[in-house]
């Protein structure tokens, strides 16, 4: 039985330790693997690979300064997998079930794979390990938070100090600007555009080449219920935005509320009630204008 709680790429060689405050990074020179020709800045993998824990693919590229903690709060380990030319910068943290795809790229400071712990809507969780993925050829830039069990799709860029909570799914070729929180449960098709500053709500749905733009708020909470002293827990809907649907920036879209298939909403509207397909509509409330956006 392996007893491991974290293990560091530090200096010249792994090490095991059960408070991470116990070490310190050290720079290592950067060392050529012969065997799978990677160039890596740091010395031996010998004892993570060996317990099964860690497998890299063959031009790889990880700053010595690189966490690594298989371990979730129940003492499963998981093992961190790493495709052939993936880069991770320094400072970064890489939880079990990591699995980096072919080419992708972890920023310096970035944490991936964090499993959640404490009370959300409705749940409360556990401090449980996932799966966590990022596709072939997608960046995760500095910062970046991305929790346990998230799936994000090839040739995606997710942007600095952006957040995503556990159990979303991003697809492929889209780009999520940076300081952005991506709440538990969402799902983003193919080719979305989210821009910078916005919140998506818990549990959203946002199908193929929707475009939000920046400062976007979606609520999914229509009677604001946290904490309740009767122990009511709320009844959550959240938005939907349909195929190619546009949103102006800052505008608020309330629960429930559907915006139709290349619809678009102009910037700075609040919307509370669903939009039909292909209709402009703009201002507080928004209201469907004459005319059809251009799909």
């Amino acid at each position: 039985m392996i007893e491991v709680r974290y293990i560091y790429l530090v200096g010249r060689r792994w090490q095991s330790a059960s408070n991470r405050r116990s070490l310190h990074g050290l720079r290592g020179d950067v060392v050529e693997r012969q065997n799978r020709h990677a160039r890596i800045d740091s010395g031996r993998w010998d004892e993570l690979e060996s317990a099964g824990l860690l497998e890299i693919g063959s031009g790889c590229r990880i700053s010595p300064d690189t966490t690594f903690e298989p371990q979730d709060e129940h003492g499963t380990l998981r093992v961190i997998r790493i495709g052939d030319g993936a880069r991770v910068g320094a400072g970064a943290v890489v939880h079990g079930g990591a699995e980096i795809g072919d080419g992708a790229r972890i920023e310096n400071g970035v944490t991936f794979g964090k499993p959640e712990e404490g009370y959300a809507v409705g749940r409360v969780y556990t401090g449980a390990g996932a799966v966590t993925r990022l596709g072939a050829g997608s960046v995760l830039r500095s910062g970046a938070i991305v929790y346990g069990g998230v799936s994000i799709g090839a040739e995606t860029n997710i942007g600095h100090r952006t957040l995503i909570r556990s159990d979303s799914v991003v697809g492929d070729h889209c780009s999520v600007g940076h300081m952005l929180v991506i709440e538990r449960a969402c799902r983003f098709g193919s080719w979305v555009r989210c821009s910078p500053l916005s919140h998506i709500t818990s549990s959203v749905i946002a199908e193929d080449r929707v475009f939000l733009g920046a400062g976007i708020r979606t609520i999914n909470d229509r009677f604001l219920i946290w904490s309740d002293p009767d122990g009511r827990e709320p009844d959550l809907v959240p938005p939907r935005f349909e195929t190619g649907a546009k949103i102006g920036t800052g505008s608020t879209i309330l629960g429930g509320v559907t915006i139709g298939a290349g619809a678009l909403i102009g910037a700075g509207s609040v919307v509370t009630r669903s939009i039909p397909t292909g209709m402009i509509a703009f201002g507080n409330p928004a209201r469907v204008r004459t005319g059809k956006a251009e799909l």
